[in-house]
């Protein structure tokens, strides 16, 4: 048993205290945005910033000429931009990252480690921006200032006295522009080493991986012109009224342009339920606009079933009406291995699909008509389909379904992964990972003369086994907060505990601060909203959205404090002292132009020729995506059709399959308040959303605190005091918020071939808090 408040003496919790407030529940809003998207935004941004100064940059948001949305990686028009082109999250991040509120050598000189451990990860976030390079050294108590050059002395240090350069872990946040994560790959391949996870390991990975074996791209296919193209749009696994609130926005236009919308997922969710569009006068004063038109309410991964039955249905219908549903023409000429794809489908059972998927067949059918009445047809999805062990089985299964009627390489059709961060997508581009392709490191060997290392390296999950174990000694991170984002959250506590030192690169402060190797360095470094100073004058980044548009992001706000760094400027500083006179790069000429990095990136990624002269123009420009244009580079040169066995869940009495979700007041490990308005949850974090059957049958009742048990492969791990929440939400289901709930995410769970950890699949108990079973749990760990 792994207790969440590891016995670790006078070391800092890993876990956030308990709450001691009383959770508010109240009825479920119907319909998301409106007036209270409104009063929320401007409370967050006048609150966080000042009304003139938050007015003004909220205006800077996603416009061309100004910066790109910190938060989530959903486009922007290509043409014409709304004057308020962000959402209520988006506004929440932009007012956390330029608040006026600030961290300084005084607040850690008042507060220890142990002291700031035992807060909130909400208090924590709103103690403002960090101003100055900290250190804590070993066996300290309290951060103190350390100089630039000190800091970087000091990793250089650490890495340099190291066995191998495998024995360093380089993490990447998917907030890092491109320009900062293809300097950061450049210089740990240079040092030595493929040790480069990053968060994409955590969330789409097994997207990419899926998508990359059957249509020979890891990324999406679409547009955002595409959605104003579609007769049908399927949302699988997604909240994007939450997780991606402008996505609402597109889904309208689809709406009102005739287009049948299909949610599947586990809980009902307010932004694909109805939508009033913030700036548009007539949804404010009106009844807003209904989005699905379906909902099929699958169990926690019955995904794989429900996409079966789909696609059974069609074949049936096919048999009725042969050549009228299928599209023969795009088969033969464009994929392969349909016949045995029709063979193994043929041979499952509807009452096996339907008891797995938790949908009735009627609604199964539904679905089956508005696909098959659609001739372009999209799917979207995100992390509800990514995080399972057969999370590459959901996403492939997607591609089977789309190739039936050649949904791919046409206007207004296609895959679309959804993706979480505002540059994930990008720094995979720019070479941000464990298993680089050959010829990508044959190009970086011509263009700058150097052998990069050719053997795989470590992605987070390995990462964090390799830290535990002590094969790996130093742990730098790239923005992000490592510790809360990451599974099994007591084990990663301990890994980093072991390492000589961790070193992270950051706006504000977070829990992964506290929880450190023998030394630690807090290295903060300019936000996406301010002004990037360099010797050449003042600099602009880009990012890629999920989309592949590449674009310009430049930030007007005076930064934070005269010492902080761009994240390019640190990881050039940390090269030059790290690798001395191995190295012939000029990095110090590189961040004095961003446009020289640029260059760089021209020579080495295809996709990027003129890359200032083409990121310099009003909305960017496009990557190429080969599978977008029929042409599928696999190993035959064709889409692959794939076959996956039924996932079964066999839960024993007593027991639930649990997955972790975000509130409508947090990003991704970034805490805004203490309130899920969409779900009618209040003043709290630690609960636990159920079935009303589930608890009657259990002996629970509402607002009841309970202790939460994981199970897996003999071992178990407990999370204490979460309140019962009665939910819409399917029979032996549960649900839980992350960060909270991660310590009960095992990490040797995870998707088979893409190793993402499966936070959407964990078997737990649950009993009364406190009870003797629940003490006796608590006294094996």
């Amino acid at each position: 048993m792994q207790d969440e408040q590891e016995k670790s003496g006078s070391q800092p919790r890993a876990q956030p205290p308990e709450e001691s407030a009383s959770v508010r529940i109240r009825p479920i809003s119907k319909v998301a945005a409106g007036v209270p998207a409104v009063i929320q935004t401007i409370k967050s941004a006048w609150s966080e910033m000042g009304v003139v100064r938050g007015t003004r940059t909220l205006l800077q948001l996603n416009q061309t000429g100004g910066f790109d949305c910190p938060g989530c990686a959903w486009p922007e028009p290509d043409k014409e931009r709304s004057h308020a082109e962000f959402c209520e999250n988006g506004a929440k991040h932009v007012a956390d990252e330029a608040t006026t509120k600030r961290i300084t050598s005084e607040f850690f000189q008042r507060w220890s480690v142990a002291d700031l451990a035992e807060q909130s990860d909400y208090w924590l976030g709103q103690q403002g921006r960090l101003t100055e390079p900290m250190v804590l050294r070993e066996h300290a108590t309290h951060y103190q200032p350390i100089t630039w050059d000190d800091a970087f002395r000091l990793v250089a240090h650490q890495l340099n006295a190291l066995g191998a350069p495998g024995e360093a872990i380089f993490y990447t946040s998917g907030r890092a522009s491109n320009e900062a994560s293809f300097l950061y790959q450049l210089f740990v391949r240079q040092f030595g080493t493929n040790n480069l996870p990053d968060c994409s390991n955590m969330c789409h990975e097994s997207s990419g991986t899926a998508l990359g074996e059957t249509i020979g791209v890891g990324k999406g296919t679409v547009a955002l012109e595409d959605f104003e193209l579609a007769e049908a749009i399927f949302v699988i696994g997604q909240n994007p009224g939450t997780n991606h609130p402008r996505m609402l926005t597109a889904l309208q236009k689809a709406k009102r342009n005739g287009c049948r919308i299909v949610h599947i997922n586990p809980l009902p969710e307010t932004g694909m339920i109805r939508f009033k569009h913030p700036q548009q006068i007539g949804d404010l004063l009106g009844k807003g606009t209904a989005i699905a038109d379906l909902f099929l309410q699958v169990r926690i991964n019955g995904d794989v079933a429900l996409l079966k039955g789909i696609m059974k249905e069609l074949l049936a219908e096919e048999e009725k009406n042969p050549g009228q549903v299928l599209d023969h023409e795009f088969i033969r000429n464009y994929t392969s291995g349909f016949a045995e794809f029709a063979a193994a489908l043929g041979k499952t059972h509807w009452g096996d699909l339907i008891h797995e998927s938790g949908v009735p067949k009627t609604k199964i059918e539904a679905a089956a008509r508005i696909f098959l009445n659609s001739q372009r047809t999209i799917f979207c999805w995100a992390m509800g389909l990514t995080q399972h062990k057969n999370a590459v089985a959901n996403i492939q299964e997607i591609v089977n379904l789309m190739l039936l009627r050649g949904q791919i390489g046409k206007p207004g059709a296609g895959l679309c992964p959804v993706r979480g961060h505002s540059n994930v997508q990008g720094d995979r581009t720019m070479g941000i990972t464990e298993r680089p392709s050959e010829g990508f490191l044959d190009q970086l060997a011509a263009k700058f003369n150097f052998e990069p290392p050719r053997t795989h390296g470590l992605d987070t999950v390995n990462a964090i086994s390799a830290m535990h174990d002590g094969r790996a000694k130093v742990f730098f991170a790239l923005g992000g907060n490592f510790l809360s984002a990451t599974p099994d959250t007591e084990y990663t506590a301990a890994a980093l505990r072991k390492c000589s030192l961790t070193a992270q690169v950051s706006t504000k402060l977070n829990r992964g601060h506290l929880i450190s190797g023998a030394q630690a360095l807090i290295l903060p470094c300019l936000g996406r909203t301010e002004t990037d100073l360099q010797a050449g004058g003042a600099q602009f980044v880009t990012t890629e959205n999920s989309m592949a548009v590449v674009q310009a992001s430049r930030g007007f706000l005076a930064p934070a404090s005269t010492n902080l760094l761009s994240e390019p400027a640190i990881v050039a500083r940390l090269a030059r002292a790290t690798l001395g006179s191995r190295t012939a790069i000029d990095w110090e000429g590189l961040v004095g132009d961003y446009d020289r990095i640029r260059d760089l990136i021209e020579r080495v990624i295809p996709g990027f020729e003129n890359y200032n002269q083409r990121v310099r123009q009003p909305g960017g420009f496009h990557l190429p995506n080969a599978a977008r244009e029929r042409i599928f580079k696999t190993s035959n040169g064709k889409a692959q059709f794939t076959v996956h066995e039924l996932p079964a869940h066999k839960l024993k009495p007593g027991q639930f399959l649990m997955m972790t979700i975000r509130s409508h007041d947090q990003f991704n490990t970034s805490i805004y308040g203490l309130d899920d308005r969409y779900r009618g949850i209040h003043n709290g974090r630690r609960v636990v959303l159920l079935n009303r059957d589930d608890l009657r049958i259990a002996g629970l009742a509402e607002g009841q605190l309970v202790d939460l048990i994981s199970h897996f492969e003999g071992e178990e791990r407990l999370a204490r005091n979460f309140q019962v929440v009665p939910y819409d939400i399917p029979r032996g289901c549960a649900a839980t918020y992350f960060p909270e709930a991660n310590v009960l995410v095992p990490l040797r769970s995870v998707a088979e071939k893409s190793n993402t950890p499966a936070s959407k699949s964990v078997v737990i108990t649950i009993k009364p808090a406190g009870s003797k079973e629940s003490k006796k749990q608590r006294a094996r760990g």
